[in-house]
């Protein structure tokens, strides 16, 4: 495939909102309940493994960087597997990650809809679920540039109370108002600052990389970009440089105010590590300001996924291995029908997410399947991207030692997620799932021959 075959698409989106958008699109659930996780499984020493999580990241956007500003696609790193690999891995890698955002974004919706009736709980779910995915579906219809204005703002609210989170964890700790200083004795008095152990350290990375997941969506905007030469790796560098401050920083106030065996993940919104926190800070109406926020951190990563699938779909369309009439665009530059697609498999996504008890769990080590594999096969993309493109800007040093590093960690992350406690989903759900496009890849012979068709199903 030819990333001129996604001709259509308006170009319209700035670096800033670039790196809005990969903010909006990493810092959701996988922060604000994902990180209770991974303090359960690691104690304090989770802070080392968000350093992990961190170098894995800073691996993953300069390899994608380079790719990505050779080839400014919304296939992205889909069209590139096909590109170097072959059509095949292009092929699965979109429906892959089409598949992993659309349970991902059930999960966001399903959590949008029990904040909201934290509130207000007269009101059903399926009137708040309804509601917002209406209004996420008409601003991606709208035009990239009202979505990515709406993204900005939607992320920034994020942003500025991470900031304000890591200014009132600075002052507690270290005295610098009215109160006696916190300090750092959390750190060791529940069982040392490594209660489990470096494997402790390590499995927490399960719980932790599903935070930096989301960091790719730069790639995928890149079709829409104004400079992409210019503005895709400014904003990945931006954007990941944020993540490992707003992460690092967090983890680190959060264990050292609140016990960390105090931490219960699973627990209700009023009971989320960043609550107890302020609650332990003596902060009026705490639980309402982070309930906002946990609320505004799904909305913007609804917002983001739903963008994400849209493309994904889109892309398989101009390659032939979807409809023709999902890789049509309007007069703004919009894949209408792509949108429409995805949000149907939303909706199916949210009502199994309604049904079950333990949903959430469940959906995310479904979904996390998805975003390793994708990370794992943009490792092994670039191995071969390089070979054949000798002068391409170089984002990654070190080849091949950097990217084979990379391709390690993944294949060592998603193998560790079988000896997580409830995480033994991800690879049977990922097993199932392989199982599935596979056979629909090697058995319908239209599917195989969509590049030669021009998209023509």
């Amino acid at each position: 495939m030819s990333p001129d075959q996604e001709k259509g698409l308006s170009r319209q989106l700035t670096s800033a909102q670039l790196a809005m958008m990969a903010i909006g699109g990493a810092i959701g659930t996988g922060l604000f309940l994902g990180s209770a996780l991974a303090v359960r499984v690691a104690g304090p020493g989770v802070i080392l493994t968000y350093v992990i999580g961190a170098v894995v990241a800073l691996l993953l956007i300069g390899a994608l960087s380079e790719m990505a500003v050779a080839h400014p696609t919304a296939g992205s790193f889909g069209v590139y597997a096909e590109m170097y690999l072959s059509p095949y891995a292009g092929f699965v890698v979109r429906y892959t990650y089409w598949a992993c955002q659309v349970i991902a974004i059930g999960g966001e919706a399903t959590a949008v809809a029990i904040y909201c009736q934290w509130w207000w709980p007269q009101i059903p779910q399926w009137a708040w679920v309804a509601g917002f995915s209406i209004a996420l579906v008409v601003v991606n219809a709208s035009s990239v540039k009202n979505f990515g204005a709406f993204e900005y703002w939607f992320a920034m609210i994020k942003v500025v109370a991470i900031v304000l989170f890591l200014i009132a964890g600075m002052i507690a700790i270290f005295g610098w108002g009215p109160a006696p200083a916190v300090g750092f004795s959390n750190y060791t008095a529940h069982g040392g600052f490594l209660p489990h152990g470096w494997s402790g350290v390590w499995f927490a990375i399960v719980f932790v990389i599903f935070g930096y997941l989301g960091s790719e969506i730069v790639a995928v905007t890149s079709g829409e970009a104004q400079n992409p030469k210019e503005a895709v790796p400014r904003a990945m560098r931006s954007m990941v440089g944020r993540l490992i401050v707003f992460y690092l920083g967090a983890i680190t106030i959060l264990v050292a105010i609140v016990p960390w065996n105090e931490i219960h993940p699973g627990a209700a919104i009023t009971a989320s590590p960043f609550v107890l926190v302020f609650q332990r800070l003596g902060v009026p109406a705490a639980a309402h300001a982070i309930n906002f926020v946990v609320l505004t951190a799904a909305l913007s990563s609804m917002n983001c996924n739903l963008y994400l699938v849209t493309r994904m779909i889109f892309s398989l369309s101009r390659g032939g291995y979807a409809p023709t009439a999902w890789g049509n665009v309007t007069p703004r530059g919009v894949p209408l029908n792509a949108l429409l697609v995805s949000s149907v498999g939303l909706l199916v996504a949210i009502v199994v997410a309604m049904r079950y008890e333990r949903a959430y769990e469940l959906l995310f080590g479904v979904s996390l399947f998805g975003g390793l594999f994708v990370w794992l096969m943009i490792f092994l993309t670039h191995l071969f991207f390089r070979r054949r493109n000798h002068d391409a800007p170089v984002f990654l040093p070190a080849f091949p030692y950097l990217t084979s590093l990379g391709l390690a960690f993944m294949i060592a992350i998603l193998a560790s997620t079988w000896f997580v406690e409830g995480m033994a989903i991800t690879l049977k759900a990922g097993a199932v799932w392989m199982a599935a496009i596979s056979v629909v890849w090697f058995l319908n012979p239209r599917v195989r021959s969509g590049l030669r068709s021009g998209g023509k199903l």
